[in-house]
């Protein structure tokens, strides 16, 4: 979608109108739902009316998106932004998973929801090399971003920790299998995506400083604006997050294995 659209800063496309502070989509989305589904009921599908009505339906909710944007005291389109302003290229970034339904060392399809195309880019390792791929990436000095399941016990939204109880499974038990186990029977699910920014070393395991929109990482923080954050522990990450999306260079061994 950046390398059709481009991106912009926040301020320049909030998607929140008429003074709102917050978003809540419940009405967008039903409206969006009902007229999707009139067509299949109907068997009316017209791509260019369908994607026409979707798209007045999302401005009249989040606004028109802006064509143009001033930086710097410039007028600039948003592929303007993202190629000359943040100069990120969508094609150096890889999505790294770990699940054992599929062949490993093979580029597979995540089957979730959110991959609703059924892309088949995911880059799909061991669970032991799915995390030393991550440990050596923070390591080096690269952000990740992560997905995964955030519904849990373990998360403690007092101290802004994930942990994995021993009541749901010892943490020398974390395994491929207990892992696939998980997201077959659907108590693994992928609830969310985070920005993974640092990290602690402590007693040989990781703690990992988590980014999140969600409004939960703020509620202990009356002052948190965009975000909050959470230290998940290795074993939440082990056992919980299902992908990572990183920049090509920062597993660069683990790729050329493919």
């Amino acid at each position: 979608m950046w390398k059709k659209y481009g991106i912009v800063p926040l301020e320049n496309y909030t998607g929140l109108l008429e003074g709102r502070k917050y978003h809540n989509h419940e009405t967008m989305f039903n409206e969006l739902n009902t007229f999707l589904s009139s067509l299949k009921t109907n068997s009316s599908w017209n791509e260019e009316s369908a994607v026409a009505t979707v798209k007045s339906i999302l401005n009249h909710y989040l606004g028109v998106p802006p064509a143009e944007i001033t930086y710097n005291g410039k007028k600039i389109t948003p592929l303007q932004y993202l190629n000359e302003v943040l100069k990120i290229n969508p094609d150096d970034y890889i999505d790294i998973l770990s699940y054992t339904q599929e062949p490993f060392y093979k580029q597979v399809e995540y089957k979730v929801p959110d991959n609703w195309w059924h892309s088949s880019i995911y880059y799909n390792v061991p669970l032991d090399d799915y995390m030393a791929a991550l440990k050596n990436a923070v390591r080096k000095g690269f952000t990740v971003s992560i997905g995964g399941d955030v519904s849990e016990p373990g998360i403690d939204r007092g101290t802004q920790c994930a942990v994995i109880p021993d009541f749901d499974i010892p943490s020398a038990y974390i395994n491929d299998d207990a892992r696939q186990f998980r997201f077959s029977n659907q108590t693994t699910t992928d609830d969310h995506g985070m920005h993974l920014v640092g990290y602690l070393e402590k007693d040989g395991k990781d703690w990992y400083l988590i980014k999140d929109s969600g409004s939960g990482s703020k509620n202990n923080d009356p002052d948190a604006k965009e975000w909050g954050y959470y230290f998940f522990s290795e074993e939440y990450v082990r056992l919980k997050m299902m992908d990572f999306m990183v920049h090509k260079d920062a597993v660069k061994e683990l790729i050329d294995k493919f």
